[in-house]
């Protein structure tokens, strides 16, 4: 329920009420008449809108080009909340101070499925020459390969029905399908999913799929298509009926669905976008061409670390990583195991400091208006861990340096199972039922509790586990763990 006054209700958010926020609160510059849709967005949930419409919010002050038309594939949600709204909404980002500003950039909401015609027009039109999208990893239909996965109910729909797709991929390639068709140039596509080598996927798929429908086009998109790599990264929490009071007392405008993020913000997009793209890096967005090495950076140093203090964290008592990295023990196992052990391994892309990157993060944890639980990001161990730690230990090891710090972690992580296991707590893991019964069947003794957990062959490779310096590191944190 949104909040309201107790003697008079706010009011909502709109086109006409903004100009009346309180003092204090961040509006648009620019005339939102004046803004031409240039960007076509599937997938506007809430980080899209604290994080590529705030990037496009700036940059429509200098340039009135790159207004979004956000598409939801699905749920009409998103639309029912900011179309009564004029497509503002309050982005709350959270510091020691935090600062309430009204996006303005969003100039149009559709539902894909209930006006598929308007959103082929954007696409079509001469005007729209990006196509970004959040639609989570699942949402770009590919196989375990890593390909189209031509099995997936939405694309056996498309393939069978291309000009009425369902799927992100059938909607792109409609898209291109009708500019081919009417001589424009393709419009860039930009992913801005968590998934390695996005754009190069996502690009894959396109014209894989564009070969099923017609050879010609899957060869113009091949040729002339557009599709960086990207990484993005901003915590942004889940909006809430706390959020949305705290929203009105600050601006004096309901709003139905604020969104709320840290102040740290981060978009890296692989420097190959077409000469009519907007003018990102003005605006903060990092162009290199070495996306990998930040994607590499983050997921050691950030994912990595945070993986760490949500095991270790939990064995001491500790809730969220603002708990766990203010408690002195963590904070030096931090800051040590990214300087010693983590920024050794990496090799630093133009543009980024690593020290200085992983002072940044600290700061981060250290936000104390960000509530992340440990619990929250300890689930899935089996799948984070080999990329997060196993990675950074492995080259550790090759190279002749100590691993006792990297050991922790898997540790930790050992003694995190066991403990759930004991409990009787349900363990949220894709191999939860194999390690239930490890976890119920520990003892404590370091040598055979580890060794059940390294037959995991799934998770730690042979290199490792016939590693006696690996095994030797494990089993001593997992006794000083006790």
């Amino acid at each position: 329920m949104t909040a309201s006054s107790a003697t008079s209700p706010a009011l909502r958010l709109s086109a006409t009420s903004f100009p009346g926020a309180v003092p204090g609160t961040v509006l648009p510059t620019y005339d939102r008449d004046k803004v031409e849709i240039g960007v076509v967005h599937f997938g506007p949930g809430a980080f899209h809108r604290a994080h590529q419409a705030f990037y496009f919010d700036q940059l429509l002050a200098k340039d009135p080009r790159w207004g979004i038309c956000a598409v939801s594939l699905k749920s009409p949600g998103v639309r029912d909340a900011l179309v009564p709204q004029d497509g503002l909404y309050t982005l709350a980002q959270l510091d020691a101070e935090t600062t309430f500003r009204v996006i303005g950039a969003i100039r149009e909401v559709l539902v894909a499925p209930e006006d598929p015609p308007s959103v082929f027009a954007r696409l079509a039109a001469p005007t729209t020459r990006i196509v970004t999208l959040t639609v989570t990893e699942k949402g770009y239909t590919l196989s375990a390969d890593g390909g189209l996965d031509e099995n997936h109910p939405d694309i056996v729909h498309d393939l069978a029905n291309p000009r009425e797709p369902k799927s992100a991929v059938g909607y792109i390639v409609e898209g291109l399908r009708r500019r081919f068709a009417a001589g424009l140039a393709p419009y860039a596509v930009v992913a801005c999913d968590n998934l390695a080598d996005n754009g190069w996927r996502l690009k894959a798929a396109v014209v894989a799929f564009a070969g099923k429908v017609d050879a010609d086009l899957a060869a113009w998109i091949d040729a002339n298509g557009s599709f960086p790599r990207t990484m993005v990264d901003s915590i942004t929490p889940a909006t809430d009926d706390a959020l949305r009071a705290r929203v009105q007392t600050a601006t004096g405008l309901e709003d139905a669905w604020p969104i709320q993020r840290e102040a740290f913000t981060q978009w890296v997009v692989e420097d190959v976008l077409p000469s009519d793209a907007p003018d990102l890096a003005s605006v903060g967005v990092i162009l290199t061409d070495d996306v990998r090495g930040f994607e590499r950076a983050k997921l050691r140093l950030l994912n990595g670390v945070h993986s760490t203090l949500a095991y270790v964290g939990i064995l001491r008592g500790h809730e969220t990583v603002f708990e766990a990295v203010s408690d002195p023990v963590l904070e030096t196992l931090a800051r040590e195991m990214m300087a010693k052990d983590i920024i050794p391994t990496l090799t630093a892309p133009r543009g980024l400091d690593l020290a200085e990157y992983a002072e940044a993060i600290l700061a981060r944890f250290r936000n104390p208006e960000i509530r992340h639980l440990l619990a929250q990001i300890a689930w899935d161990g089996t799948q984070k861990l080999p990329f997060r730690i196993l990675g950074t230990l492995t080259e550790t090891l090759d190279a002749g340096r100590s691993i006792e710090r990297l050991a922790i972690p898997l540790a930790a992580w050992m003694r995190f199972i066991a403990l759930r296991a004991k409990t009787g707590e349900a363990i949220t893991d894709p191999l939860h039922d194999k390690l239930t019964e490890i976890g119920v069947g520990v003892t404590g003794d370091a040598k055979t509790d580890v060794a059940a957990f390294l037959a995991l062959d799934s998770v730690f490779p042979a290199k490792l586990t016939g590693n006696a310096t690996f095994v030797e590191a494990v089993e001593k944190a997992y006794a000083d763990l006790a």
